[in-house]
């Protein structure tokens, strides 16, 4: 397939320079959508855990058990990219301003969800595109307000004038709330998504990331640990990993030979770790899709495998 020159596309609000992607096929919710610039603030306060330095902390007792229940073999994969089949290839998010008009939504799980409404434009995109049979994600941030709304198995209703979803969550991004203690989110461990997102803005233009990420383990225990609300296990192992669990690439990796967009990703892993927040594929970690990825550079992160991290210290274990 022969590529095509754009002259200008916004993700997440950051306007996309000039140069050349390849078209997959896409229909309506499967494509990026403009929106406002991301503010120069941090997702939540500065002294918020996701933002807290790590690499110090004590190593959890049950650091090699809990990483082999993970996978210590397992390659980390990078779930994000361009596109892949078509649909964009991780967890998208669109930006919004205070105009927005806000939409019902109607939740499976109501009595753990935020009731909203939501500020969800009609073409926000999908995680997995329009007809994916996923997690759906849906992701928006208002810039100008500083909240983030985010539903899961969400599903628009006559051309989004509203919406259903399996469960809707709402955070100031302001303030270091946590969700009720028990409750979900969009997301099994009661966490938010987008905090925990590999972004090109951080990683590529700003090459840095000063914040803590998100991973999968496919097997969990009945268990979370703070700040994780919520369990979504399958055993009562303790040497099966509680949502929340947080993990670090160890300090004697090294990194220097990995192109310099795995660098920034990497040392964020050694810094900030990142929280166990589904069940899913062995150390798959998210990321938003952007057209400028090069999917052969964020590839080389399958050469770091679970082996290569520790958990750090878990306290405050919550076995509901």
């Amino acid at each position: 397939m022969s590529l095509r020159p754009i002259a200008a596309l916004v993700l997440g609000g950051i306007l996309l320079a000039c140069g050349t992607v390849e078209p997959p096929p896409r229909t309506n919710n499967d494509s990026l959508i403009a929106g406002p610039p991301l503010p120069a603030r941090s997702v939540f306060p500065p002294d918020n855990d996701w933002n807290r330095d790590i690499s110090a902390d004590s190593v959890d007792v049950d650091s090699d058990s809990l990483i082999a229940r993970c996978g210590a073999t397992a390659s980390l994969h990078p779930d994000f990219g361009t596109w892949y089949g078509g649909a964009l290839f991780g967890i998208p998010f669109a930006t919004v301003d205070s105009s927005q008009a806000r939409v019902p939504v109607s939740f499976q799980y109501a009595d753990e969800s935020d009731p909203g409404p939501y500020p969800i434009p009609p073409n926000v995109p999908i995680e997995g595109g329009s007809a994916s049979s996923g997690d759906r994600h849906v992701i928006v941030v208002d810039v100008d307000d500083w909240k983030l709304y985010e539903l899961f198995s969400a599903r628009p209703i006559n051309g989004g004038a509203s919406w259903t979803a399996g469960s809707g969550a709402i955070f100031d991004l302001a303030t270091n709330a946590l969700r009720p203690d028990g409750w979900t989110s969009a997301d099994a461990a009661g966490l938010p998504i987008f905090a925990g997102l590999v972004r090109y803005d951080e990683a590529v233009t700003a090459g840095a990331i000063t914040h803590a990420l998100r991973f999968t383990c496919p097997v969990t225990r009945r268990a979370y640990v703070p700040p994780a609300r919520h369990e979504a296990g399958s055993t009562s192992s303790a040497y099966a990993p509680p949502m929340g669990m947080r993990v670090r690439l160890k300090a004697g990796v090294d990194i220097s030979g990995f192109p310099a967009e795995d660098r920034t990703i990497l040392l964020a892993l050694k810094t900030y770790g990142m929280y166990l927040a589904d069940n899913g594929g062995s150390f798959f970690l998210s990321g938003a899709p952007d057209p400028r990825w090069n999917d052969a550079n964020i590839d080389l992160l399958k050469q770091i495998h679970g082996r290569d991290f520790e958990v750090v210290r878990m306290t405050g274990i919550v076995v509901p």
